[in-house]
């Protein structure tokens, strides 16, 4: 299992993310997030208390666990001060699950998961990657894979040339389609855009390397990031702070995978 503090200065061993091939989770401090749009499907649970949800157009939300869909703009404020949050992999069936075990809401804010008392009292355990998976698996069991084979092979290509800008055209070539198709296919067989996806595998990529002990500068540039800022630019609109404060917060990085 291969783990990297993000902070030397760390004195808090329940800050971690736990990383899975397409998804995350973290647990740790709620980090006062700004607005910002992820990605994928996000699980967000309130540890120690409840936590609202403001969006454009809406009544805000009040609620222990929320499913967040992909690029609804929020913000998030925590009462607590400990937060969990799942971000589900687009290209498997746990989205589905998850958002299948919300009692109310809608299917871009989904409220009050059927398991919540459970998911708050068994929260992943610091260090543990059972703890996590099982968690996981509580939260969004998998299930059979529903999404067009192309799609799938169109991911897994972005995952293993993450390095490098690979194009819609190129993939659309690949699966045996127009742009234009390809395009409309990704996100109704993912739920997010092919742009938005690419940019989520990039992240993960920045995490795995920091995993491995690289430093933030050169993970990110490895991941396929122009710069520093650029980085820092698209972290901010996906997770709503800067990388910086995360990197106070003295998370560690745990390869779940890698055991």
């Amino acid at each position: 299992m291969s783990r990297s503090p993000l902070s030397q200065t760390c004195r808090d061993p329940g800050a971690v993310l736990w990383l899975w091939p397409g998804q995350a989770i973290y647990h740790g401090p709620a980090l006062d997030l700004e607005a910002h749009s992820g990605s994928v499907a996000c699980l967000a649970i309130g540890l120690d208390d409840v936590f609202t949800v403001q969006t454009r157009g809406r009544p805000v939300q009040t609620a222990r666990s929320a499913l967040i869909a992909p690029r609804l703009t929020h913000r998030l404020v925590a009462r607590g001060d400990r937060m969990l949050f799942c971000y589900l992999d687009p290209s498997s069936s746990r989205p589905l699950a998850c958002e299948r075990r919300m009692t109310s809401g809608d299917s871009d804010l989904g409220l009050a998961h059927r398991e919540e008392r459970l998911l708050i009292r068994y929260a992943p355990r610091p260090g543990s990657v059972t703890s996590a998976s099982n968690w996981l698996d509580l939260a969004a069991p998998r299930g059979p894979v529903q999404i067009d084979a192309r799609i799938q092979d169109a991911v897994a290509r972005l995952r293993a040339e993450v390095h490098r800008t690979v194009s819609a055209e190129e993939l659309a070539i690949g699966c045996g389609l127009s742009t234009s198709r390809f395009l409309h296919l990704f996100p109704a067989h993912t739920g997010t855009s092919f742009r938005r996806y690419r940019l989520w595998t990039r992240m993960l990529r920045v995490a795995e390397l920091i995993a491995e002990r690289r430093d933030l500068t050169t993970a990110a540039a490895d991941a396929g990031f122009a710069s520093p800022s650029h980085f820092s630019e698209a972290f901010h609109r996906m997770f709503g702070l800067q990388p910086s404060r995360l990197l106070a917060a003295g998370v560690t990085v745990i390869d779940a995978t890698a055991r």
